[in-house]
This record gives structure tokens, C-alpha cells and sequence, in this order.
């Protein structure tokens, strides 16, 4: 692996901290403080990344995406991770799912997204299936050349925002050595479909501004042509597009511990203490020592994963291991920095506290930190026949 970066991906990194440091960093405080993101200040933001010509990077240049390999889009998010969640989301990435459209879904929805027309929202956790895909009791069943949904699911990111959501439901069960395994299917639903709600979700302390919502399913009836690839085989199509998203955690927790580090070195460098920088004291050198000792590893066990999947290599377990480095790596970092700073730390004036509580939420969303090492634990066991 070549830890060098080419001339595209130093102008990728450049252009993303620039277009982060001026068109986001000025307007965190004002989301921070309402809750929420002005529907111009959003409209701007994606508009202004698409003139770029930066809108989609995670998609194939022949859908209308940017085609950036696995490796650079990591690049690219570890520096989307240095901003606000709610505000950064309107750098257009669609779900790479997509890409499983057949030809009439490609126009419908996939083209649609990767020009920013539409966006769209992911849908698998459920109010008593988080984790356990298989758990889930949103269901489909079928009538005539129709299904009709139930159900409910929660914690849907960004589905205020979605013009259609990509919606996992069980569609029937099978027989196994282990017992019955429910069969997953995966359909795009409008927004406006009849029996279809988007509702306000909960008020989380992480990622203010950034909605989860609950979608209720009511005797929702869709046709066939609403499956996104062949009944039944969800949980396959899921797992073939979606693992490496965890990348993506990783890199923005990362990008996000990068620029706490810079204010904690600043300040330890610049607030002085009995005659000297507190940062000349070993009790604040050693907390800076291990912070971007920490972080570097992180940054490393990010990018070499998104390698291996440019290689073609076998990933899944590398993708775990930088998920939940990364992530217990930023809450560590987060609160050592409150703590260089001291009372100060904790209060509003500085972003330190809304670093700290929004680094809580990444080591439970796109699978837990105890997640991450049932995966890690059972690659390793797996070749010996455990």
C-alpha cells in the first residue's frame, strides 16, 4: 500500500477542507442553536457542491457520480467528518444500493439522486430490531401482483430530507438447520404514498439539526416494480452494498478527531500556567501524545480497509476493526480535550462540548461497537472451522 497520495486526491482533500472550513464552519452554531438547518442555507450548500461538480463522488461516472474509488470517497468523507452532520449531509452521497436499479428504477430513482434531484433515505432499524435484521416485524405481503406493507421503523437518518425511501421488510420465512430465518425484501417507496408516513422522530443529543424519523406503514400498497432487486433476496443485496458504508463512519470520526486535536494543541501550546504553556507539562504532553498516536492508527486502519476494497481483497473484518477503533477513538479523544481545556471545555463558547456529545452516536449507528467485534471475532474464528 502506497500511504502517498496522488495529485487528485491532494486536490479531493484540498478542495473538501476548503469548501467544509468556508461554507459549513460558519453556520454550525446557528444549527447547533436552532435545531435545525434553513431550507436556503440547504438548498445553497448542494447546489454549490454540484457546481463543484462534487455531488455523488460515491457513484460510477456513467450514472452521473463522481466515480471516486473506495479509497479516495474515504479521503473525501474524512474530511465531510471535520463538519456538522446536519449541515454536511447536503454534500450529496446516495446510497450506493442504487446501483442494483433495473433499467426503469435507474430513471426513476438512481439518475435522479446522483444529479441531486431526489434524495433518498435508508430504512432497516425498527423500534424491536436494531442489530438483528432478521428480527424485523415491518412486513410485506402480497396481493395479486401487489405487496402491502406494515410495520413501523425508526431512527431513519435524514428521512425528513428524502424524496424516497429504500426500505428493508420481511416477505416470508424459510426453513434452516437453525430454525426458521425470515426472507428480506428491499422496495423504494415515494414519499406521498398512500399509507406511507415520514413522522418526527426522537430528540437526540447527538448531531443536532441531523433527524431521525419513524416510518409508519398502514396498508401501503406498492407494485412488484417497487422491489429494488429480486424478492426475497434483501439481506443479500444489503450486505453486497452496504458493509462499507462503516468506512465512512470511520473516516468522519477521523476527520472529526483531527480537528478537536488542533484545538487541544493550540490551546495547550497557548494557555499558560505557573510561568509556562500547560502543553510543557507531562500531565497535558502525554494526554497529547496518546491522542494523535491514537488517531493516526485510526486514519490507518480507515484508508488501508477502502484499500483492500479497491484491491478486490477480502474486507469485512478490516472495515469492523477501523469502525470500532475509530469510533471508541473520537469519544476518548473528545473528552481528553474537554479536559485540556478544563472548565472551559464544557462550555458553549467552544465547540468541545458538541463534539463530545455527537461522538456518542458512532459507536451505535451502522452497527454497535459490540457488533463490530462479534464480525471481527468471527472472521478470525471462521478458517479454523470455529
Amino acid at each position: 500500500m502506497n500511504f502517498s497520495l496522488s495529485p487528485e486526491q491532494d486536490m479531493v482533500v484540498q478542495t473538501v477542507r476548503g469548501f467544509v472550513e468556508k461554507e459549513i464552519y460558519p453556520y454550525e452554531e446557528e444549527v447547533e442553536r436552532s435545531g435545525r438547518v434553513p431550507p436556503d442555507l440547504a438548498e445553497s450548500i448542494k447546489r454549490k457542491v454540484i457546481d463543484l461538480g462534487f455531488y455523488a463522488p460515491n457513484l460510477p461516472e456513467e450514472v452521473g457520480g463522481g466515480g471516486l474509488d473506495h479509497l479516495t470517497f474515504t479521503l473525501l468523507e474524512r474530511e465531510l467528518g471535520r463538519a456538522s452532520m446536519a449541515l454536511s449531509v447536503f454534500w450529496g452521497r446516495p446510497s450506493g444500493i442504487l446501483m442494483g436499479c433495473n433499467e426503469e428504477q435507474r430513471e426513476r430513482y438512481l439518475l435522479p439522486a446522483a444529479r441531486g434531484e431526489r434524495f433518498d433515505a435508508l430504512a432497516m432499524t425498527e423500534p424491536g430490531a436494531g442489530s438483528d435484521v432478521r428480527g424485523m416485524q415491518c412486513t410485506a405481503r402480497r396481493s395479486g401482483d401487489d405487496w402491502i406493507i406494515d410495520g413501523t421503523k425508526h431512527f431513519i437518518s435524514h428521512a425528513d430530507l428524502a424524496d424516497f425511501v429504500i426500505v428493508f421488510v420481511a416477505t416470508g420465512e424459510e426453513s434452516t438447520p437453525r430454525g426458521p430465518k425470515k426472507r428480506i425484501t428491499c422496495f423504494l417507496v415515494d414519499r406521498g404514498t398512500p399509507g406511507f408516513e415520514i413522522l418526527p422522530g426522537y430528540d437526540s443529543i447527538s448531531h443536532r439539526g441531523y433527524a431521525n424519523c419513524i416510518l409508519r406503514f398502514d396498508n401501503c400498497r406498492l407494485p412488484s416494480a417497487q422491489i429494488l432487486g429480486e424478492t426475497h433476496r434483501g439481506f443479500e443485496l444489503a450486505n453486497e452494498w452496504l458493509y462499507a458504508t462503516r468506512i465512512t463512519v470511520a473516516a468522519s470520526c477521523v476527520g472529526r478527531a483531527r480537528r478537536i486535536f488542533d484545538l487541544a494543541l493550540r490551546h495547550a501550546a497557548d494557555r499558560r500556567q505557573f510561568g509556562q504553556a500547560i502543553g510543557k507539562f507531562q500531565g497535558v504532553s502525554f494526554k497529547l501524545a496518546d491522542m494523535v498516536t491514537s488517531i493516526d492508527a485510526a486514519d490507518w486502519l480507515t484508508l488501508a480497509s477502502a484499500w483492500r476494497l479497491d484491491q478486490g481483497l477480502p474486507a469485512e473484518r478490516e472495515i469492523a476493526s477501523a469502525k470500532v477503533y475509530a469510533s471508541e477513538m473520537l469519544a476518548k479523544v473528545s473528552d481528553e480535550a474537554i479536559q485540556i481545556h478544563g472548565g472551559m471545555g464544557l462550555m458553549s463558547d467552544l465547540p468541545l462540548a458538541r463534539f463530545w456529545r455527537d461522538a456518542r452516536v458512532e459507536r451505535i449507528w451502522d452497527g454497535t461497537s459490540e457488533i463490530q467485534r462479534h464480525i471481527i471475532g468471527r472472521e478470525l474464528l471462521r478458517p479454523l472451522g470455529a
